[in-house]
């Protein structure tokens, strides 16, 4: 008997098949939204602002199952949160590597919008690399390279699984910008080390540097010394801090920090975890012409931003 059912229909029905039993419905205090199991022993990734200030909740499986969980740690600044079934959980799904996307690309997203539970929509990566704002008390800092898709997502798709063609987890749902402009907070390298730290902590330690920045292009000169194409452009040098102490200023041009190239916003905020804190941090720049290198210290991200 032939298939019915076209080369995309397969696809999306087989993704569908794989993950809907793995997203489970999240309520949390007067929050709810979804959450993904991402290991054996019954963790979940989910939304920080899906479980709010809450330390327990409950959730529910497409098959019934359902039961409390605790939340074993939250990051408002990149709107991760874990928490811990305290009932039995499906086989976790695949967690895969956003960096990887590319736009245009299938993407299906698995929720519980609208209090509908087990709901699938499908769509394309529509833009990569944008940034979404975040804050934790008087701490703010922009989530990179956002994930924005065209599939549809509702209240209650939040926590839920954005994922790639082989049903690999590529994104967590975040937030609904527009008509048919949907969110999601990057599966990464970045995204693991937060979870680890959430998993160990229950938190996540920032080193905090002073700078606000935005990317630049390198002028073909420096392209040809330094061999990358982009830096980052200071906009801003907040007083008194780390970086203001080490000299940087306003319109200097990051290429490197840690001996590391810097080609993004992403590529300085991913050293700005534990292990910088009040470890020196070599800087190269570039300004007035010349090649400067300075040494800051960062500090320990703290509510007040210092």
């Amino acid at each position: 008997m032939a298939d019915p059912l076209d080369a995309y229909s397969r696809v999306v029905s087989s993704v569908a098949a794989e993950l809907l039993p793995k997203v489970a419905g999240v309520r949390a205090g007067r929050g709810s939204g979804s959450a993904v199991v991402f290991t054996a022993d019954g963790f979940l990734l989910t939304n920080a602002h899906v479980v709010g200030s809450s330390r327990a909740g409950t959730i529910a499986f497409a098959d019934g199952t359902s039961g409390g969980f605790e939340v074993v740690g939250r990051d408002p600044l990149s709107d991760l949160a874990v928490i811990r079934a305290q009932t039995a959980t499906p086989p976790p799904a695949e967690l895969g590597d956003s960096d990887g996307l590319v736009v245009g690309q299938l993407v299906v997203a698995v929720g519980n919008p609208l209090g509908l539970a087990g709901s699938v929509t499908a769509g394309v990566v529509s833009g990569l690399g944008r940034s979404l704002p975040a804050s934790a008390g008087n701490a703010t800092r922009l989530i990179e390279d956002v994930i924005q898709t065209d599939a549809a997502l509702n209240p209650g798709n939040s926590g839920g699984a954005l994922a790639d063609s082989r049903a690999r987890v590529v994104g967590i749902n975040t937030a609904v910008a527009g008509v048919g402009v949907g969110l999601a907070v990057p599966v990464n390298g970045t995204t693991r080390s937060i979870i680890a730290a959430l998993i160990r902590d229950g938190r996540v330690r920032r080193a905090f540097l002073g700078l606000v920045t935005s990317p630049a292009p390198l002028p073909e000169h420096l392209r040809r010394r330094t061999g990358q194409d982009g830096a980052l452009r200071v906009v801003e040098v907040v007083p008194g801090s780390p970086a203001g102490r080490a000299g940087l200023r306003a319109g200097d041009l990051v290429l490197s920090a840690g001996r590391t190239p810097v080609t993004d916003a992403q590529g300085l905020q991913r050293l700005m975890f534990a292990d910088a804190i009040g470890r020196p941090l070599p800087i190269t720049v570039h300004r007035n012409g010349a090649l400067v290198d300075v040494i800051a210290e960062p500090v320990e991200l703290t509510g007040s931003g210092a």
